[in-house]
C-alpha cells in the first residue's frame, strides 16, 4: 500500500483539509499506515496533480484560504480498482527477533531488560486500542459497512498486540529461567558451538 491509498479511504470517509487528514491519521488510520504531516500536504498535491482529488478554497478571516480536499471520481475508481486488487502478504522484519536469535552473544540481563521495555510499549498499545473499541464500537456485533470495517480493523489491531505481549511474555519467562539456571553468563564459554540454521 502506498500513503496515497491511505488518504484516498481518508477522503472517501470524509472531505478534509491537509490538516483534517493529518489528524485522523494521528488519531486513527496512522495506527496503521504512519505519515508525517509533511508527508501528507506532499501526498495529496500528487493526487491533485493526477485528478484522484478535488479541492475547494474555503476563504478564513485573516488567514490563507484553506483547501478541502474530496474524492474525484477517478479517485473513486482508483480506490475501488485498490481493494479490489491482491495486497502482498507482509513479511516481517523484526529487530527484536534477530538480537533474541543472537542472544548467546550479548549479556541476557541486558536482552531481557529489552523484551520488558517492549512488552510494556506492547501493552500500552493494546490498552489503547481495547479503549478505541470500548468507547467508539460499543455494538460492534451489530455494525455494519464503514463501522464493521473500521471495527474489524480495530480487532486486528488487538489481535497483533495481543499476540507480542503473549509472545514477550513467554520470552522473558523463557530467559529468566536460563539466566537462573545457567552457572556461567552465555557467551563467556571459551568455545561456542557452532550452529548453522
Amino acid at each position: 500500500m502506498a500513503l496515497e491509498h491511505a488518504i484516498l479511504v481518508s477522503l472517501a470517509e470524509r472531505p478534509g483539509t491537509g490538516y483534517e487528514i493529518g489528524r485522523q491519521f494521528d488519531r486513527s488510520i496512522g495506527y496503521f499506515w504512519s505519515a508525517t504531516h509533511q508527508q501528507i500536504y506532499r501526498t495529496l498535491k500528487k493526487l491533485h496533480d493526477d485528478g484522484l482529488v478535488a479541492y475547494e478554497a474555503v476563504a478564513q478571516d485573516a488567514r490563507p484560504d484553506k483547501k478541502v480536499y474530496t474524492l474525484s471520481d477517478a479517485g473513486r475508481d482508483a480506490l475501488r480498482g485498490w481493494v479490489s486488487d491482491r495486497a502482498p502478504v507482509p513479511r516481517l522484519r523484526d529487530e527484536l527477533s534477530v538480537k533474541l536469535r543472537a542472544a548467546e552473544h550479548g549479556d541476557l540481563a541486558d536482552l531481557v531488560a529489552e523484551m520488558r521495555r517492549h512488552r510494556d510499549i506492547h501493552t500500552e498499545q493494546l490498552a489503547l486500542y481495547r479503549a478505541f473499541a470500548d468507547r467508539d464500537h460499543p455494538d460492534a456485533a451489530a455494525a455494519t459497512g464503514r463501522r464493521l470495517h473500521q471495527y474489524l480493523v480495530l480487532r486486528g489491531g488487538i489481535r497483533i498486540e495481543e499476540g507480542f505481549v503473549e509472545w514477550l511474555d513467554e520470552v522473558v519467562a523463557a530467559l529468566d529461567n536460563e539466566m537462573s539456571t545457567s552457572p556461567a553468563q552465555p557467551g563467556t564459554s571459551p568455545t561456542q558451538e557452532k550452529v548453522s540454521r
